[in-house]
């Protein structure tokens, strides 16, 4: 979508398929602010990716 999960995956080395799976998970079920730390996430990255 905006490149936050292949950005996490490369910077610490971690399937992005899972990454993935673990935000809609995390947005399903809500454990805390999902797409808020999603987001900020995409804020921070570089714009590379």
């Amino acid at each position: 979508m905006l490149g936050v999960c292949s950005w996490l995956s490369e910077r610490f080395d971690l399937d992005v398929s899972g990454l993935r799976i673990i935000f809609i998970a995390a947005l399903l079920f809500g454990f805390g602010s999902p797409l808020l730390l999603y987001f900020l996430l995409y804020l921070i990255k570089p714009s590379q990716y």
